[in-house]
């Protein structure tokens, strides 16, 4: 048995199994009938394998071929990609992109752009991280992610650009059996000091020190929204979350969303953004990447999200 059989042999097998004969096969590939009957009958003496039976007036497939198809059919998909990847490489496309995303935002909004993204880029592999507020800075100012989802409040560095891409709510919220799920009216910033506060902390040592929207002394942390979101359903505490993760929670009455005095509705926006290095901006699948990600379906006038029932996962 030699190993130098070629694509061409293998797709002509291919194609004489799905179009049922030797004559549609050469159709399918644009050559001439004797071509496909050579490369065949070529094939079948490097592998030793008798491929077909002809003994009846259109060829059949032997037990052998049979099992031998599904390898066939395994190195032409590899030699497709193959193909692929090399001609986007050559065109200055990224083989693979690298994206973190803040974990605040809507995960909705990133599945359908990553299904787009399948579509548009079938050669290029994703690679998606998850972080809190700055941690998503991290990878990215280390060359190891090639743009972050990121809400404006974690930006601050001189080396990173940034693009808007569009705002979510942040509602207080607390349990309905919860104190201040009880509470009638808006409840005074010292009454929110007697009660534990979930904070979503970050992970990155550089943010230890910075907190966002903490207005109780006593807190618990989590590194985890989906974790922070169970603590307040069981009543561990109240805090601010998503409107997009605690909608239906809200609507259905586990949840009751809590008017603070002397906190200004414009402070539970999070306006989020696209943010790269400035010296090494996303390449072609990067860059579509960020303008589906702007173009998102769920936005009101304001260009804030509003679809919480169409949120997925486990925070839905």
């Amino acid at each position: 048995m030699h190993d130098s059989f070629s694509l061409d042999q293998i797709r002509a097998f291919i194609a004489a199994v799905e179009e049922g004969s030797f004559s549609a096969a050469a159709r399918k590939l644009g050559c001439a009938q004797s071509a496909v009957s050579d490369l065949i009958r070529r094939l079948e003496e490097e592998t030793g394998v008798k491929l077909f039976n002809r003994t009846t007036r259109s060829p059949t497939l032997t037990t052998a071929g049979q099992r031998l198809l599904v390898d066939a059919k395994i190195v032409a998909e590899a030699a497709n990609k193959f193909g692929s990847a090399s001609h986007s490489m050559a065109r200055g496309l990224e083989p693979e992109l690298s994206v973190v995303v803040d974990v605040y935002f809507p995960f909705a909004v990133i599945a359908e752009s990553s299904k787009d993204f399948r579509e548009k880029f079938p050669g290029v592999s994703l690679r998606l991280h998850v972080e809190v507020l700055a941690g998503a800075l991290e990878p990215v100012l280390e060359r190891r992610a090639g743009f972050a989802v990121v809400g404006g409040q974690a930006l601050g560095e001189s080396s990173i650009i940034a693009e808007r891409l569009f705002d979510i709510e942040l509602v207080a919220v607390a349990a309905s059996d919860h104190p201040l799920g009880r509470f009638d009216g808006p409840v005074p910033t010292e009454e929110l000091a007697r009660h534990v506060q979930l904070v979503l902390t970050e992970r990155t040592a550089v943010a230890i020190e910075r907190d966002h929207n903490v207005l109780s002394p006593l807190t618990w942390r989590v590194a985890d929204l989906c974790a922070k979101h169970s603590f307040l359903l069981n009543g561990l505490g109240w805090g601010f979350a998503p409107r997009h993760v605690v909608g239906r929670d809200l609507a259905e009455g586990r949840l009751k969303a809590l008017r603070i005095e002397d906190h200004a509705p414009a402070n539970r926006f999070i306006s989020m953004y696209a943010a790269c290095r400035g010296d090494a901006p996303p390449g072609p699948a990067g860059r579509w990447m960020i303008d589906r990600l702007q173009s998102a379906t769920g936005l009101n006038e304001q260009g804030r999200w509003c679809k919480p029932e169409r949120q997925l996962g486990l925070l839905a």
